[in-house]
């Protein structure tokens, strides 16, 4: 099905920000579990879009790679501030706060998905059917493209920082160098096409799972 501009914002506007949304505000309910306030007394653990939308990254740019035909989506969120050190155990307890980010948007891909079950029922020709299986059809598809592409172990994405977690000190450090090259790195894969080609696989084998619900 053909959809007009306002009709693809309005299939997506709500799927992405609570994806970005929830995703953020797991990452602060983490890093509060583990000994680590910063973002619970900066009002980040919560479910208000506004607190943390990016006006480019969560806007902007997933507008732009809706608009473009076979682009490959991709948005961030502004950062939920952890103090790493303030964790109990920072080593450990870190793989668990960037961890908590991905989990989250796997849960929404699941809810998504159980919302298109519900909206491929019989609902008797209901007018939200078509609209709520459009939404839910996105909201499956940016939570995983999410969970995916920030399991990339790329620092300073969340896989970046589970990687940094589990590699002995020496080696870490060497990685965790990375991340103020990082977002460059990534902007690169993405214009290149590389980054498509990276994630297909992994993105293919999470819509798999999500799918069992079905």
């Amino acid at each position: 099905m053909e959809l007009n501009l306002i009709q693809n914002i309005a299939v997506w506007a709500l799927p992405v920000l609570f994806a970005i949304t929830v995703h953020e505000a797991a990452h602060a309910y983490a890093a509060k579990r583990f000994g680590d306030p910063t973002a619970f007394l900066m009002g980040r653990m919560t479910f208000n879009p506004l607190k943390h939308i990016d006006p480019i990254g969560t806007i902007v740019l997933p507008l732009i790679c809706v608009l473009l035909p076979g682009g490959f989506l991709f948005g961030y969120a502004k950062p939920v501030p952890v103090n790493f050190n303030a964790l109990r155990n920072p080593k450990r307890d870190m793989r668990w706060v960037a961890a908590a980010g991905p989990l989250a948007n796997l849960a929404m891909a699941v809810f998504w998905a159980l919302l298109l079950r519900l909206a491929m029922g019989p609902m008797d020709g209901n007018s939200f059917q078509l609209p709520l299986a459009l939404m839910a059809q996105a909201g499956i598809q940016i939570n995983v493209v999410l969970m995916v592409l920030n399991l990339l172990p790329l620092p300073p994405l969340d896989g970046g920082r589970i990687l940094v977690s589990l590699l002995p000190n020496h080696l870490a450090y060497k990685v965790s160098r990375i991340e103020p090259y990082g977002f460059f790195i990534l902007i690169g894969l993405l214009v290149t096409g590389l980054l498509s080609t990276i994630l297909s696989p992994f993105m293919h084998a999470v819509m798999s799972l999500v799918s069992i619900v079905l």
